[in-house]
């Protein structure tokens, strides 16, 4: 009978295998920073520049102007959001760091305390302390997995990548670049810094459309919806710049 009940729980573990590995595929987008450190790039790139071209052209300057003053102003844009991103990261790991090393004291000097507090964590979840024991029982045998548990369900900490700073970094700072090009792009073609801003105007709420629409695909928004809010926000930006300028011109 034992022989036959092992063999039924090998057979009911080789399904629940087969399941998880070819029936069920979680479609999870697990990049989320690299794809909020696109959206802080181009959201902005799009739309800083856009504003101080528009600005620019309503104080009357010429295409040469606006176009110089922008791409100063994308350079200058690039290089402290990259840097933006990439104090802020390095902060998150310093801050993840320093909560492990005090955690992983707590656990070396107190570690009835911290075993009682995986048990209440648990008990959060409806576990007993039949169901729950063996699992504090456990955790206590294996000090990494312990640590690990602590950081992520009492901290709600997770584990930064090691080069998350550099690579925040460079996504933003790249993502701006490549945003804040595009409002720049007419006035390169047309000299008519009037004229220019007028394709300015319809190339970047173009730019705006796309990309709040493929924003709301990767987050899960409703794309169309992402795409208005985008679209609304980046020709505000630009209509009040446009009017402050217009408003100085007239002083």
């Amino acid at each position: 009978m034992a022989l036959i009940g092992g063999s039924k729980a090998f057979v009911q573990d080789e399904e629940k295998q087969r399941l998880l590995l070819e029936e069920h595929t979680e479609k999870h987008f697990t990049a989320s920073e690299v794809v909020r450190d696109i959206i802080i790039g181009v959201s902005d790139g799009l739309t800083v520049p856009f504003a101080l071209a528009a600005g620019l052209s309503g104080a009357n300057a010429s295409s040469a102007l606006v176009l110089t003053a922008g791409l100063a102003e994308v350079a200058a844009g690039a290089i402290s959001m990259g840097l933006g991103g990439y104090l802020a990261a390095k902060s998150e790991a310093d801050h993840y760091n320093r909560e492990l090393q005090r955690e992983q004291e707590e656990i070396d000097t107190v570690p009835d305390v911290e075993a009682a507090e995986i048990a209440d964590i648990l008990s959060q979840y409806g576990l007993g302390p039949a169901e729950y024991g063996p699992v504090v029982a456990s955790l206590r045998g294996n000090p990494a997995a312990w640590l690990e548990f602590m950081m992520r369900f009492e901290l709600g900490l997770e584990r930064p990548e090691p080069r998350r700073a550099l690579v925040s970094a460079a996504t933003i700072a790249l993502s701006y670049v490549a945003g804040g090009l595009v409002p720049l792009l007419p006035y390169v073609f047309v000299p008519r810094a009037g004229r220019a801003m007028a394709v300015s105007v319809a190339v970047t709420l173009a730019a705006l459309l796309f990309f709040g629409f493929v924003k709301g695909r990767f987050t899960g928004d409703r794309p169309f919806l992402s795409a208005l809010q985008t679209t609304v926000v980046g020709a505000l930006a630009s209509a009040a710049a446009f009017a402050m300028a217009r408003a100085v011109q007239s002083i």
